[in-house]
């Protein structure tokens, strides 16, 4: 189970903004920040080199805000996937953002 944590500003955010996240490269989990400036429908998936989708970590309408949610390297199924390079996609209001990260096991 993932949980997404608001991060506590006064300020809305001005700009839909994906962070790298940090370790990277990372072992055991890794964290993801995301700035949304408006609510939004919110989608934050993994996939791995082949382009295949490996977990959704987000899928739901938030508000507008800064949001940082983990990832501990396992799939839908809960089984950890394999060191190696995966991206992060986030995706609102038509806008994409693709990062990339390094899993190390």
């Amino acid at each position: 189970i993932t949980h997404v944590e608001t991060i506590q500003s006064s300020e809305i955010p001005k700009t839909f903004t994906l962070h790298q996240n940090y370790p990277n490269p990372f072992n055991a989990e890794t964290q993801i920040v995301y700035s949304i400036p408006k609510l939004s429908q919110v989608s934050l998936k993994i996939y791995n080199m082949t382009g295949q989708k490996s977990r959704t970590l987000v899928d739901e309408k938030v508000e507008p805000g800064e949001y940082q949610i983990s990832w501990n390297g396992k799939n839908e199924a809960g089984k950890e996937v394999s060191s190696g390079i995966y991206f992060y996609k986030l995706e609102s209001s038509g806008i994409s953002v693709v990062k990339k990260m390094v899993l190390l096991r």
